[in-house]
């Protein structure tokens, strides 16, 4: 597993949005990556090699249609601290084409929406500021 492998993965089969979470439904930003239930070794290593705490989960869509799909596992984050340390920027400048587009506007909209809470909200301000331009692992310092 390289990284331009994990940076191709993500611009097939990735995307960046929002959950909702509770009493008043504050989006919360998440980063996730679907595949078949084949491939869930691929997700296992990127994972890995991210340094990634988080639990894969696996599927099964009834369909109540003729169409039979397959299985799924997908790996989601939404934690703030992997958001900031480890997604952000991974894939910064480093996607390409309409992943890429989808996920400056996923920040934008991290820093416009009103129902994101504003500790997720300082992921678009360092976004702004050009932290990740200058200085993309700015957190190494702060771990332990």
């Amino acid at each position: 597993m390289s990284p331009n492998h994990i940076v191709w993965l993500i611009n097939s089969y990735g995307s960046f949005g929002f959950t909702s979470s509770g009493l008043y439904r504050n989006k919360i930003p998440t980063f996730q990556l679907k595949m078949t239930i084949s491939k869930t070794r691929f997700l296992e290593q990127i994972r890995d090699y991210l340094g990634l705490k988080n639990k894969i989960y696996k599927y099964h869509y009834q369909d109540k249609g003729k169409s039979k799909r397959e299985p799924q596992t997908t790996l989601i984050v939404r934690d703030f601290k992997q958001l900031k340390d480890i997604i952000i920027p991974f894939f910064y400048k480093k996607l390409t084409g309409y992943r890429r587009a989808r996920f400056i506007k996923w920040l934008e909209r991290i820093g416009s929406d009103p129902n994101v809470s504003d500790r997720f909200k300082s992921l678009y301000r360092l976004y702004k500021l050009g932290v990740y331009d200058t200085n993309p692992k700015f957190t190494e310092k702060f771990k332990d």
